[in-house]
């Protein structure tokens, strides 16, 4: 028989404790909270220590800056110079003004000058590209102790690399493995417990169980994140009946949403482990998946969701209308297809602190596992959420000018930029719609031009 050295032994005994002790802290501070809904302020002492360390080094690098004489920070600036928003015929009405005395009678006829507005817009378009610089990481101020946010950064000074080389290892040798254990024991509770939730009779108790059930697991899964997250307005969330639409910026978006409301999500039936999770998650709670060829069918995702909404028992159902992932800088077009249906809408704004971690899913660049592991590897989500009033179409009102008032509502409130471009142009053409409607405004300019010459 095989006997263990004493040495090994005391390994082995050593390892069981370590074990036994990381799972009763698990336990102690992190899972028993979650199921609770409270927390004991560890996260946000972790959040004022980092940022007192962020702000040392800013200092030290401004420092070793000077010293080398470099430039510190990129310029923000592009060449262009900004100026206010002015329409295409007083643009043009300038340029004629500059560079043709005809243009002092204000003549409505096409002339070659005009051109010119046409070909300056278009350059600054591609200098200054409004869709684009929105699927890119935001750029920081100053540097986060992260590589992947400036890599020169950590060879300024001495002391500033060994913080740096401090920080890998603590975010991957000690964070990692603890957010992996969270995210691990959250899926898991999330699957076991929405499919025994499952087998229970409808009624109150099986509506309270799998609300709670929800809530446990979504706030163990924002614990893998290190989230920090201050809701605003709470008695603004979203009622049963309606529809919460919020900009969106990652695909945890979901987790943030969710681990302070009780949805029913929206989506398309997955595969392999999400598939799993969503099968486990409708025994539950009457979430509404489409099938790949039901997605494409808008007026059979239009009525789906109207039978929801129009049972008031039913949760809120969680939209994202832009579609795609956009870069915590701006709110892009929403989709009509959710503000057509006559259900009070629920704005709700996100904004994350990219000083703690990037949360933006730039889906053309990593896969959701890179994504995952650069979230997990970070020093932490930091996020605000504001619910905004409920909002419902007015009688004059057509669906786009409804979906274009709640976005323009939520860009306010998140200091966003408001932008009217489809978040589908980050992997399409510009469509013809776009270019027709700026060959309306100079030919509306013309046209008008000529009608208002002739009346006088």
């Amino acid at each position: 028989m095989f006997l263990l050295l004493p040495f090994d032994s005391l390994i082995v005994n050593l390892l069981g404790i370590s074990l036994t002790v990381l799972f009763t802290l698990l336990l102690v501070f992190i899972i028993v909270p979650a199921i609770f809904g409270v927390s004991f302020g560890i996260r946000k002492l972790y959040m004022k220590t980092l940022l007192k360390i962020f702000a040392w080094a800013t200092l030290r690098m401004e420092r070793g800056a000077k010293e080398k004489n470099h430039q510190l920070y990129k310029p923000y600036t592009n060449g262009i110079i900004a100026k206010d928003p002015t329409s295409l015929e007083e643009e043009i009405k300038e340029i004629r003004r500059s560079g043709s005395s005809k243009a002092l009678n204000n003549t409505p006829e096409f002339e070659l000058s005009d051109i010119f507005y046409f070909c300056r817009k278009g350059m600054e378009t591609i200098m200054d590209d409004e869709v684009t610089k929105r699927f890119s990481a935001e750029e920081l101020e100053s540097w986060n102790l992260l590589s992947r946010t400036n890599y020169n950064f950590q060879y300024i000074s001495l002391r500033l690399t060994v913080l740096w080389g401090l920080g890998v290892l603590i975010r991957y040798c000690f964070l990692l493995p603890l957010r992996i254990a969270l995210a691990f024991t959250g899926i898991s509770l999330l699957v076991v417990g929405t499919t025994v939730v499952g087998y229970l009779p409808n009624g109150r108790f099986k509506e309270f169980l799998s609300k709670h059930v929800h809530l446990m697991c979504y706030r163990i899964c924002v614990r893998a994140l290190t989230a920090i997250i201050t809701y605003h307005d709470r008695e603004n969330r979203p009622r049963n009946g309606g529809i919460c639409v919020a900009n969106h910026t990652s695909p945890i978006d979901v987790i943030i949403l969710a681990s302070d409301g009780y949805y029913a999500m929206v989506g398309q039936v997955h595969g392999g482990l999400m598939g799993v999770i969503q099968r486990a998650m409708v025994k539950a709670c009457p979430h509404v998946w489409f099938e790949r060829s039901e997605v494409k069918d808008r007026h059979l995702v239009a009525k789906r969701l109207t039978e929801h909404v129009q049972d008031k028992s039913k949760l809120p159902i969680l939209i994202f209308p832009e579609g795609t992932c956009i870069n915590n800088t701006s709110v892009m077009m929403f989709k009509k297809g959710s503000f057509e249906i006559g259900a009070t809408v629920y704005p709700v704004a996100i904004k994350y602190d990219p000083q703690f971690g990037d949360a933006f899913w730039n889906s053309s660049k990593y896969g959701m596992v890179t994504y995952l592991l650069r979230m997990m590897t970070s020093w932490a989500i930091v996020c605000s959420v504001w619910y905004l009033p409920p909002m419902t179409r007015e009688t004059d009102e057509d669906a786009v000018q409804f979906a274009n008032r709640v976005k323009s509502a939520i860009a306010r409130q998140g200091g966003l930029v408001d932008l009217l471009w489809d978040g589908g142009l980050k992997r399409e053409k510009v469509k013809d719609t776009f270019k027709e409607e700026q060959q309306k405004l100079y030919s509306k300019m013309i046209v008008g031009n000529h009608e208002d010459r002739s009346r006088s």
